[in-house]
């Protein structure tokens, strides 16, 4: 009994000083990230959607915009959301539960993603052409720490698919363009530093997205395909987004879905 107490007075002060330099340590790298992410924001007037801004544009994704966007709609610049969902590493493994806090820049196209699950913490972010993945296990000791062009390509692509969040960052532009593919999809490519991604995506009878198809390095060495789907669309600021995801890896022994998200709240500049 003697033992048993000596040794919860010994570990107490342990585990509080672990939770302190855990939160210490995530407020800090936070606050470096946001900092980062936000210092290149374009700080020109916000330009406004209007017809006209989809002269040119295949069909589906001129019906798509005209959904999801109200004419006179100023283009979005930074965007904050939350999430709850389930999460997994493994087709074998079962689903945790997840909760995220996400950041978003449009001009340029960046974020910055920070992930819960269980003891785990993880911080994904795209900033200035740079992706960035990390996961640590009680905010505290390095699990992951994916960078390098793999990671650079691969967090675009996260943003590029997420952007159904914030339509006005989709519309054209010098460094955006759409190609038609056919009546349900479209091929998008976008330019950002010294990188450019591509991908398709699938529209349905309402000019909902519904769906986003990419190669995307799975690691450092080799591409798959993979897929993110979206629905429940709903109206917010004047805007039509979904606040249902989800995200698979399409693997030749077939498919990986690895997270589901849902929506809890989102806010606009």
């Amino acid at each position: 009994m003697v033992t048993s107490i000596t040794f919860l007075i010994v570990l107490v002060p342990v585990i509080l000083l672990l939770g302190r330099r855990s939160h210490l340590s995530r407020q800090t790298e936070v606050k470096s990230g946001l900092q980062d992410l936000y210092q290149s924001v374009d700080q020109s007037p916000p330009l406004s959607y209007t017809a006209h801004s989809l002269t040119g544009l295949p069909e589906i994704v001129q019906r798509y915009f005209k959904y999801a966007l109200t004419e006179g709609q100023a283009y979005i610049k930074q965007v904050r959301l939350k999430h709850s969902g389930e999460f997994r590493t493994s087709p074998k493994q079962g689903w945790k539960p997840i909760r995220g806090e996400e950041y978003f820049t449009c001009s340029p196209p960046g974020f910055l993603w920070l992930g819960k699950l269980s003891w785990f913490s993880a911080v994904d972010k795209y900033i200035k052409g740079k992706g960035n993945l990390k996961v640590k296990l009680f905010s505290l000791y390095p699990v992951v720490n994916a960078k390098g062009p793999a990671a650079d390509q691969g967090e675009f692509l996260r943003w590029l698919a997420e952007a159904v969040w914030f339509p006005t960052a989709l519309l054209p532009s010098e460094k955006l363009s759409w190609e038609a593919i056919d009546e349900r999809s479209a091929k998008i490519y976008y330019h950002d530093k010294n990188i450019q991604v591509e991908g398709t995506f699938q529209f349905n009878e309402l000019g909902q997205i519904t769906q986003f198809n990419a190669k995307r390095f799975m690691d450092e060495n080799h591409q798959e395909e993979w897929t993110t789907r979206c629905r429940d669309y709903r109206l917010v600021n004047g805007m039509h987004i979904p606040h249902y995801a989800e995200a698979i890896w399409n693997l030749e022994d077939g498919d990986f879905c690895y997270a589901k998200f849902e929506l809890d709240e989102v806010s606009y500049q």
